[in-house]
């Protein structure tokens, strides 16, 4: 779910991207081979395909984030996993979902185009959501049930196996949903007419809506339903309602404006390296403006980057060997893996300086996806009632998270920005940097609150009365559930200001024929941060589960409250980590 809403934020930077290159043509007047043949005329159907479009995301996130909310806790009472394997198998499986997306971008701008893309992932989704609800509905795909203090019988192995197979299917979906859904509905809009810049506007305007509206939908209704009335009924909601998504999405195919193809811009970055390593015999250039290949810059859209000093061991890759290496006038290599621009080497060089930058948010996604795992645990041992009758799910409280990101963005933008204006000069109030900073300053605050909150609750449950069982054998704590609310409305602030401008720094700092990376780069970040968290929870139980297990099963058992400290230190070195690449990172045409 979280990759879902960082999938969200990403393709509001898109507004800007312009369609070139359709499968029944070039545009402009300007012919597929870039000649002066006329192309076809081009049908945009704009707000006729978004009923199918729109209709289609809306209905495939209320299935898959709804089943994804609550993964943890079917994993722990229908499958009868214990609590560290159930995260830590989470912790995967968001890692692989979230870097899933990079490969279908690489397919879908290489191959595929983005209709192919997302015909097949809708396919696999469904799929894959019709054997998760399998799982759940027919009595040989999963243990039998146990009740309260009884031993619970393991899932077979042929159990999991269709469970894993039903979670491959999945991230094949996110595969391809992800990455091309929002540029796809902005294909069918005319960039080249006010009509369609007005009609790209109000699609991502009407798809942040429906976004939202299905992600609160899926952590309140469908999460009721599978947490208190029926765990096959649950999932075969979501599975309808994707099923109902590929039937809107193939209905409007034929007025649907599909982007052909354009190559990966990863090519042009290999090829910088193979050069450079290829020449890396020789001396560096004296004069990078006289010894450099750097033919006149003619494209209207990238920006001209002038040569940097910073790692100069890559200008080799544009250093003119030999004269048959350029092509006759001057303006073109004989070879691209032999010889590569100014331009080509300052672009890579360009993501070599956001690396730093872009290796924090790992870190800073280990305090996030605390939220999704062990958090749920601790609500789930927790006093969830409102009032006598109402129980909140535990996956549930993932929306307090949400509603503080969605209050405080239009607060920031409309209230503090233009103060912030007049005290720090800049347009955006906080540059990206800060804003990134204190994102990560918040998320250590969280943690912080949340190892108060854990004691407390632990404390609790330990001196005074609790209010029955849990079914994997944990006592409910009396203390009420809602003290977890501030930590997590800390952790939604710090994602509004992290978050957001790690896209929009990505978005501005890669070279524009790139951009494609940017939302790769914030994929990756949360692929890692999924992965390092659990690879934190293994380490963790296997080294205190001699002793005083911090991650028992029973958490009043366990230290977790320990692992949140453990977590906001590593918050507070991430802080200083930051503030050093913060300090030496160059933006993009600065000056030597």
């Amino acid at each position: 779910m979280r990759g879902g809403r960082e999938d969200d934020e990403a393709g509001q930077k898109l507004k800007s991207m312009d369609v070139d290159k359709l499968e029944n043509g070039g545009v402009n007047g300007v012919g597929a081979d870039g000649g002066d043949t006329p192309r076809p005329a081009v049908k945009y159907h704009g707000w006729r395909a978004m009923p199918f479009i729109i209709g289609n995301e809306t209905f495939e996130k209320l299935g898959t984030l709804g089943t994804s909310a609550n993964l943890l806790v079917y994993l722990t009472q229908v499958f009868h996993m214990r609590s560290v394997d159930a995260a830590t198998l989470l912790n995967g499986l968001n890692g692989t979902t979230s870097l899933a997306p990079i490969i279908g971008a690489f397919l879908s701008d290489a191959y595929l185009g983005r209709y192919l893309a997302l015909a097949i992932a809708s396919v696999a989704s469904l799929i894959g959501m019709f054997l998760l609800t399998m799982t759940a509905g027919a009595d040989g795909l999963h243990p039998p049930e146990c009740g309260v203090g009884e031993t619970c019988e393991k899932a077979t192995s042929g159990q999991f196996a269709v469970l894993f197979i039903s979670f491959a299917f999945l991230v094949l979906g996110s595969a391809g949903i992800r990455p091309c859904s929002m540029p796809f509905g902005a294909d069918q809009f005319d960039p080249h007419t006010e009509s369609g810049k007005r009609g790209i506007n109000s699609f991502f305007n009407w798809y942040y809506f429906t976004f939202t509206s299905a992600m609160l939908v899926s952590a309140t209704v469908i999460i009721y339903v599978q947490s208190n009335v029926s765990w096959p009924i649950g999932l075969g909601i979501p599975t309808a309602l994707m099923f109902l998504a590929c039937v809107l999405f193939f209905m409007g195919t034929r007025l649907y404006v599909r982007v052909t193809p354009e190559g990966s811009p990863f090519t042009s970055i290999v090829q910088v390296f193979a050069a450079a390593a290829r020449k890396r015999s020789l001396k560096q250039p004296k004069d990078p403006k006289q010894d450099l290949f750097d033919p006149p810059h003619t494209s209207a859209i990238v920006t001209k980057l002038a040569h940097t000093d910073q790692f100069r061991c890559l200008d080799k890759a544009a250093i003119v060997a030999a004269p048959e290496e350029v092509r006759p006038g001057g303006a073109a290599p004989a070879n691209p893996w032999r010889l590569c621009s100014v331009q080509q080497v300052e672009e890579v060089k360009c993501l070599i300086r956001i690396v730093p930058v872009w290796s924090t948010g790992i870190i800073y996604y280990v305090a996030v996806v605390q939220q999704s795992t062990y958090v749920v645990l601790s609500a789930l041992q927790s006093d969830r009632h409102l009032g006598n009758n109402f129980q909140i799910p535990a996956a549930s409280f993932t929306v307090f998270a949400m509603l503080a990101q969605t209050l405080w963005i239009p607060i920031y933008d409309r209230l503090l920005v233009p103060r912030l204006r007049k005290i720090t000069g800049k347009d955006e109030g906080f540059t990206l940097l800060q804003r990134q900073g204190i994102g990560i300053a918040l998320s250590t605050v969280a943690m912080v609150m949340s190892a108060i909150v854990e004691d407390r609750r632990r404390h609790v449950a330990l001196t005074q009365p609790t209010l029955g069982t849990t079914i994997t054998g944990g006592a409910i704590s009396a203390m009420s559930s809602l003290w977890m609310v501030p930590q997590l409305m800390v952790l939604g602030l710090s994602e509004a200001f992290n978050l957001i401008s790690q896209i929009e720094f990505y978005y501005k700092e890669i070279p524009e024929h790139m951009r494609s990376v940017a939302g790769a780069l914030a994929f990756c970040n949360l692929a890692l941060g999924n992965y390092l968290s659990g690879f934190l929870v293994t380490i963790v139980h296997g080294t205190t589960g001699a002793g005083s297990n911090w991650l028992a099963q029973d958490l009043n058992k366990g230290r977790l409250d320990l692992f949140y400290w453990m977590i906001a230190g590593i918050g507070v070195f991430n802080i200083i980590y930051f503030m050093i690449c913060a300090k030496w990172y160059r933006f993009k045409g600065a000056a030597n």
